[in-house]
């Protein structure tokens, strides 16, 4: 029987490209959402992946919203946990909605979605998970301490929950994107990409979110049981460690 997968925030950017490449993969899917109905519909007439909304940053309707999963497509197994937002400014003008709003949902969303789902994973002696943090959780950046705080924050959280879980069948990664070409950073102008962003990075180009999504796949996979506690970085060479 395919193994379930949940994604969060998995109807749209890097999120959906996870989602197709996981379904291809022989896996069953369910992407998460948060607000965007349009966007959701109509990923799931494209790609027939059955979605759900609900609020990650809410530990209850998390909890409802993945035992409404289970229900419908069987125990969950894999759970990527993409969902994120920003509301960029510099600290000193930061009021406490845009830094709350971003811990929240970036980082508070961890525990909400694993917390439901990670005593099954142990009884079945069998779990993948993953967690989508970013580049800038790694080095940090200006005008984003609220985000780079909740990025930095998944890393830690997949490291501990790793060496929690390591002998009960469960991995736990994080993969770190760096610029990556979805709507919202194709929507820069283009002089502003080529003369500021594409120069920062060696390859000179913008990550496809396909190229995230392989690695997930690759994260979740039976053969990929000795890899946990890992941060694989997807950026080009713009920032090594």
């Amino acid at each position: 029987m395919a193994r379930v997968a949940v994604v969060s925030g998995g109807s749209r950017g890097i999120g959906a490209a996870i989602s197709k490449a996981l379904k291809a993969a022989g896996y069953v899917v369910a992407a998460t959402y948060a607000g965007n109905d349009e966007a959701a519909a109509k990923f799931k007439a494209e790609t027939g992946v059955p979605v759900y909304k609900w609020d990650v940053s809410n530990y209850k309707e998390c909890a409802e919203g993945l035992k409404k999963v289970a229900e419908d497509r069987g125990p969950i197994d894999i759970l990527i946990n993409n969902a994120g937002i920003t509301r960029d400014t510099m600290f000193h003008k930061m009021t406490p909605d845009q830094w709350y709003d971003v811990i929240n949902t970036n980082l508070n969303s961890l525990f909400n979605m694993t917390r439901p789902v990670i005593e099954g994973m142990r009884e079945r002696g069998f779990g993948r998970i993953v967690n989508i943090s970013s580049i800038n959780g790694q080095k940090g950046q200006m005008g984003q301490t609220n985000y780079t705080s909740s990025k930095a924050g998944d890393i830690g959280f997949t490291k501990s929950l790793a060496q929690e879980n390591a002998g009960k069948g469960i991995t736990v990664n994080a993969v770190c994107p760096g610029y990556i070409a979805t709507d919202m950073v194709k929507a820069v102008p283009k002089e502003v990409l080529e003369k500021s962003v594409l120069p920062l990075i060696p390859l000179r180009r913008l990550g496809e979110p396909e190229e995230v999504a392989r690695t997930v796949v690759f994260l979740v996979a039976e053969e990929s049981g000795f890899i946990t506690g890992s941060t694989l970085s997807i950026n080009g060479g713009q920032y090594m460690i």
